[in-house]
């Protein structure tokens, strides 16, 4: 009889690797979600309805929250709209800082910061919050407090840093002047003016104060 032939010994499948599990959230990963689903919403809804007509039931719905979770981190409404501000001047005071890093000449810094604020005003919403709902709900006094922790700050530095006024003029009392025309340049073109009319006449304005000589112009193109 013709032998059989042996067959090959069964090859072990490679198990397959098990899937890795996303190591589970803690308690402090939990509360930082909570609170910021909580900011962008009422962010989103305090821009699109203003601070009056918007209530905490719609914040807590539209962030997905329970209310008594809402009041576990803010006080109550007007405590939750003074950290949605917080957070808008945070953020475009870092971008201030970030157009002007050390190493930079004062009077190309000061003009970089201008720029940049201009700019960082331009974010949908953040115009109306910090410089119209902001105001009416927590008082002038407040939102300048606020701003003087965070770009008035950055302002004041940079005048300083440019010998403005030489000792003939105070910072403390000019700088909140070209503060305010800083904020109306922000209102003009959240309004809709000619945005780059607008950012030129500011620029002139700060290097006039600030004795920073205007750039070259341009020698004209010779047509052939």
């Amino acid at each position: 009889m013709p032998r059989s032939k042996a067959k090959p010994p069964l090859r072990a499948r490679p198990a397959k690797p098990e899937p890795v599990k996303p190591a589970p959230r803690s308690n402090r990963d939990r509360t930082d979600a909570t609170r910021l689903a909580l900011l962008d919403a009422a962010r989103e809804l305090f821009v699109r309805k203003g601070y009056g007509d918007t209530s905490t039931p719609e914040v807590c719905v539209a962030a997905g929250i329970t209310r008594g979770a809402l009041y576990h981190h803010f006080v109550d409404k007007r405590d939750l709209f003074r950290q949605v501000l917080l957070r808008e001047a945070q953020a475009a005071h870092a971008q201030i800082e970030a157009a002007s890093p050390p190493g930079l000449d004062a009077p190309s810094a000061l003009l970089a910061g201008s720029e940049a604020y201009l700019d960082a005003m331009r974010v949908a919403g953040r115009t109306r919050l910090l410089l119209l709902e902001g105001p009416a709900v927590l008082g002038l006094k407040e939102v300048l407090a606020l701003d003087e922790a965070h770009a008035a700050a950055s302002l004041r530095q940079g005048l300083r840093a440019c010998a403005v006024g030489a000792g003939s003029v105070s910072i403390a009392a000019l700088a909140p002047l070209l503060a305010a025309a800083f904020d109306r340049a922000a209102l003009e073109i959240d309004a809709g003016a000619d945005a780059q009319a607008t950012r030129a006449a500011m620029l002139w304005l700060v290097r006039s104060v600030a004795g920073i000589a205007a750039p070259a112009a341009k020698p004209a193109r010779r047509k052939h």
